[in-house]
């Protein structure tokens, strides 16, 4: 990290910007007082509301009193999608680390997301961890996302 506590982005090092739809990796240009970043890859799935992707309402089963049942909860296919998305992104990051496109990278995703995704990382990739943010910054602007890392606790 760099003397102002900041999070410090070195040239050549990838950023992830995640949530559970989408990803930006992008990899710093400059150095790591002036980071500019380019996109190197971009992935996103189609996640629709819950709603929109149960074909049921709730399925009931029996109790143990005479006529009643209770209703079971349904899955939850919007957050598994999110889950699968971690696990799918644990998996290019492998991917990319083991072809050596990066030596070093910063993970930005909301709390929950970057929970999810460290568990799924492999060593080789968790090892190149330098930094990680539990912001979500996936709609931001490159510059308001390089403007962010400068400005983040360490």
């Amino acid at each position: 990290m760099s003397r102002d506590d900041s999070i410090s982005v070195p040239y050549d090092a990838w950023v992830l910007i995640a949530d559970g739809e989408k990803a930006l990796f992008l990899k710093n240009l400059t150095d790591e007082q002036d980071p500019h970043l380019e996109v190197v890859r971009k992935e996103e799935q189609e996640n629709p509301k819950d709603i929109d992707q149960s074909a049921n309402r709730p399925g009931r089963m029996p109790d143990n009193g005479p006529g009643q049942r209770s209703a079971m909860d349904d899955t939850d296919w919007h957050q598994l999608a999110k889950e699968r998305f971690a696990d799918d992104l644990a998996d290019l990051l492998y991917r990319q680390a083991h072809r050596h496109r990066f030596e070093k990278i910063v993970l930005v995703a909301p709390p929950k997301t970057l929970g999810e995704l460290r568990q799924k990382l492999h060593k080789e990739v968790a090892d190149k961890v330098i930094g990680e943010i539990p912001k979500t910054l996936t709609n931001h602007p490159l510059d308001e996302i390089e403007a962010a890392l400068k400005s983040e606790p360490a």
